[in-house]
């Protein structure tokens, strides 16, 4: 019997031990950005996971949002040329937010032909085509039958949009009817040339080259930390070719000093909405808009690497404050201390605190910028989640902005969301 019990003693620290080398496994991040380095990393693979089940793990992600019969993307027919729309469904709109992810979902998955369907259905229904001071912009809501909710504009969909193009003319340079460099230019110049006739601007505040909420005279004085984007910047600098070059840096570099001020000195959480000084705006907290933040600060390090040593810190600092609820528990909102939110926000009805598969998602890719203890094992309950109705016992399943952010998030951390390829 003691033999017996010695030996399950030896066999227990030894799967311990195996389990603690799995748990402690350096996971560094990278020194170089993906566009000096010449290579995307893969973390997924440096952390075990096969490449033909990473591959599947993208699949099922997209297949759940695009063809899935509880799908956000519907394929319609107008005026006898196809176009395509991708619906916030909760909400029965469609919206250049999403229009403009699902067009970079099509451009990071080689789909030039769902891009171009989608981008026809933006020009055609949500596009100013009129003159006037809103030509060329577009109105950030419509239903679904193409009628507009709202002419006004949201900036993040036009700075998707160009980015999309850009990255679409270096992939691909033109698909059927369209240049895609030439679409992106014209699309700059509509939003370069508006000075606040008719109470129209320019999607950038140009006394302080950063991003508003909406190109108009009200909204132009205040910004979303999750619009600023200096990656994006840095591709619209590279490819561009209209002139803007050394404007497009500065906005990249404005972009990341922006969110040094916005996010806690502390628990590295930021409002959804704030001032251009960095305070929030009307006592805003992290809601829903916020958790593309740590994905879009990860998004620059990966690519760029132009501010890493803060990046790093930053993600150590965000990590810490989430996981502090336990890492298969964490919530979905914060109030700006790390502690739980004065007000939950709440979309289709559902206002609860959730521990939301989006949400998982962009806090697994914070683990690209830093080593902590949790990072590894974030990236692993991230990979443990699915994207399916019936998952979700609480009846809440969103499968237009969790799924789009989600498969984001697969994305960067396999290493196939890429400026070039």
């Amino acid at each position: 019997m003691k033999f017996w019990k010695i030996t399950l003693l030896c066999l227990s620290a030894v799967v311990m031990l195996g389990t603690q080398s799995v748990s402690a496994k350096k996971m560094t991040p990278w020194t170089k950005g993906a566009v000096e380095a010449g290579k995307y990393r893969n973390y997924f693979k440096e952390l075990g996971y096969k490449q033909k089940d990473i591959d599947k793990k993208i699949a099922d992600a997209y297949y759940q949002v695009f063809e899935a019969p509880t799908r956000a993307y519907f394929d319609v027919q107008v005026n006898g040329q196809m176009m395509a729309y991708i619906s916030d469904v909760k909400n029965r709109d469609v919206r250049t937010e999403g229009m403009s992810y699902a067009m970079m979902v099509a451009v990071q998955m080689d789909k030039p032909e769902m891009f171009n369907k989608l981008w026809r259905w933006a020009k055609y229904f949500m596009r100013h085509n009129e003159e006037g001071p809103s030509h060329g912009l577009f109105a950030w809501s419509c239903r679904v039958d193409g009628r507009r909710n709202s002419g006004g504009s949201a900036s993040d969909g036009e700075l998707y949009f160009v980015t999309d193009l850009l990255l679409a003319s270096r992939r691909w340079v033109s698909f059927e009817e369209f240049n895609y460099l030439e679409e992106a230019q014209e699309l700059l110049n509509d939003l370069f040339s508006k000075d606040g006739t008719g109470g129209v601007t320019n999607i950038i505040n140009m006394e302080h080259k950063l991003i508003n909420f909406c190109p108009d005279r009200r909204s132009n004085e205040w910004t979303d930390p999750s619009y600023h984007l200096p990656a994006f910047y840095e591709v619209w600098a590279e490819t561009a070719q209209d002139g803007r070059e050394d404007l497009y840096r500065e906005l990249a570099d404005s972009a990341r000093q922006y969110l040094h001020r916005a996010v806690n000195a502390e628990s590295a959480i930021n409002p959804d909405q704030g001032q251009f000084d960095g305070t929030p705006n009307r006592g805003s907290e992290f809601h829903y808009d916020s958790w593309r933040v740590p994905m879009n600060i990860a998004m620059d390090f990966n690519i760029y690497h132009k501010d890493a040593e803060w990046q790093s810190e930053y993600a150590a600092k965000f990590q810490k404050t989430v996981t502090a609820f336990g890492i298969e528990e964490f919530p979905d909102q914060f109030g700006l201390d790390g502690k739980e939110p004065k007000m939950i926000m709440g979309a289709g009805g559902f206002r609860k605190l959730r521990h939301s598969i989006g949400f998982v998602g962009t806090t697994a890719t914070t683990s690209l910028m830093t080593d902590s203890e949790h990072s590894a094992e974030l990236v692993r309950h991230f990979w443990e989640q699915e994207m399916r109705p019936d998952m979700y016992e609480d009846g809440y399943y969103d499968v237009y902005y969790d799924g789009l952010i989600n498969l984001f998030a697969l994305l960067h951390l396999s290493g196939n969301y890429r400026v070039n390829w």
